[in-house]
């Protein structure tokens, strides 16, 4: 698999002289699927050929072999993903998911590692989703040291309409024969743009989008918005601008800095503009411009307005505010209402219909989900917002193991004194600074 990859960086050091990458076809193979396979989840959902990694596994050698001679030959032909739906935010709304079959999830894994080595030189700083190395926190940290640091007096907080369902195929292919001037492997990524739906027995054409679950759509919806958002906004908008601007972009959720309104104003219609050139679209109702940044209180109280407002990003809330001594300046963030509302209803079912398991797995499963939430939520200036999340976690769990039965089983002190000395529940804890300097 080395040699592999060390192959597919030489073709790239290559290109730059060239051009564009040629000849990478050949590392979709039988040792590159091989690894690929190893590391599968082998939880994850079945496509429509019901086929899951310990069935792969059992003629591992000849599935991959015979995989390999099709892309070969040219009789590959991906099938068509199963399409499920999941909750979105923890609302009554539904996300739509591709699940691919196994040996397509092999081929979008290759594929996605291929693309990620051509195209993590090309991707902006400014990007961090889907991205080696890069997270959620740094792109959060970005904004802050934005704002913080830099003449930020205006945010662009847009939302892009259905992103993943609505991606041009005819622009992708271009953006990616600009780049990459292999026909053989553009033809099998047009294979799986076109491969279509399954859901609920039917099958729908795919004549746009790229579906959510395929392991290659995270660095193909990446090099989408490379072109059409990053590359414009730093050659094209940020050259244009007598005042600062900056951009952080994670996957479709971004987030634009400016210090003139005008030149905000002016990057909003632009923005209108540009996406409807490329088959995207505004969520005008999500999309809008705020006075945000270090004068903004004084600036409102001048002219009789409230405090700031405040914008969303990634599951926080940013916040005009000061420092301890009220003398700086800060930019700070905590857990969304959205976000919290989400995931309380969540961990609010999960008690529900769990409460009667014995309580030391119960306890132990919680404190489990306290984990990953302090991970995520647990950053500079949010201890309240975790050390809340914590309070309700103990309340609903009040609430229904005093449901386990007709009986009451807990009182507040019996729980409170008892039951959480016996099984204590994690305590919230300050996981990730966003501080730079």
């Amino acid at each position: 698999m080395i040699n592999e990859l060390l192959g597919i960086q030489y073709n790239i050091e290559k290109a730059r002289l060239d051009g564009k990458v040629q000849n990478i076809a050949s590392y979709i193979n039988e040792n590159t699927l091989k690894a690929i396979h190893k590391k599968m989840n082998g939880k994850k959902a079945k496509g429509i050929d019901g086929v899951a990694k310990e069935d792969y596994s059992v003629n591992l050698e000849a599935n991959v072999e015979d995989l390999v001679k099709r892309m070969k030959s040219g009789s590959y032909k991906p099938e068509s993903t199963r399409r499920v739906y999941i909750p979105k935010d923890g609302s009554n709304k539904m996300r739509p998911l591709g699940i691919s079959c196994y040996d397509d999830k092999l081929v979008e894994n290759n594929i996605s590692q291929i693309l990620t080595m051509i195209y993590e030189p090309k991707f902006f700083n400014e990007s961090f989703g889907f991205r080696p190395n890069r997270n959620c926190h740094q792109a959060v940290k970005e904004i802050i040291e934005n704002v913080q640091y830099h003449k930020v007096n205006y945010i662009v907080e847009a939302d892009i309409r259905g992103f993943f369902d609505n991606v041009d195929h005819d622009w992708l292919i271009k953006f990616l024969e600009h780049d990459i001037a292999d026909k053989k492997f553009i033809e099998i990524i047009k294979k799986f743009l076109k491969a279509g739906i399954m859901e609920d027995g039917n099958f729908l054409e795919s004549e746009q989008g790229t579906p959510q679950g395929n392991g290659a759509s995270p660095v193909l919806a990446n090099i989408y918005l490379h072109y059409v958002l990053d590359y414009w906004f730093d050659v094209k908008v940020k050259r244009q601008c007598n005042g600062e601007a900056y951009l952080v972009r994670y996957c479709d959720d971004f987030v634009c800095c400016f210090q003139n309104k005008w030149e905000a104003e002016e990057f909003y219609q632009r923005l209108i503009e540009r996406f409807k050139k490329f088959g995207l679209e505004l969520a005008l109702d999500k999309t809008k411009i705020l006075e945000f940044g270090r004068f903004a209180r004084q600036n409102r109280t001048k002219r009789g307005l409230c405090k700031p407002e405040t914008f969303d990003f990634l599951g926080f809330t940013f916040y005009c505010s000061l420092n301890g001594n009220k003398r700086f300046f800060r930019c700070k963030v905590k857990t969304s209402k959205k976000k919290f509302r989400s995931k309380v209803k969540t961990v609010k079912e999960w008690v529900k219909n769990n409460r009667i398991i014995p309580l030391g797995e119960l306890f132990k499963k919680i404190n489990e989900k306290l984990r990953g939430h302090y991970q995520y939520y647990g950053v500079t200036d949010n201890t309240k917002g975790v050390k809340s999340y914590q309070n309700v976690v103990k309340w609903l769990l009040f609430k229904w193991l005093n449901r386990r039965s007709q009986r009451r089983s807990y009182t507040l002190d019996t729980f409170y004194n008892g039951l959480l000395k016996t099984f204590p529940l994690l305590e919230p804890t300050i996981k990730v600074s966003l501080f730079y300097r």
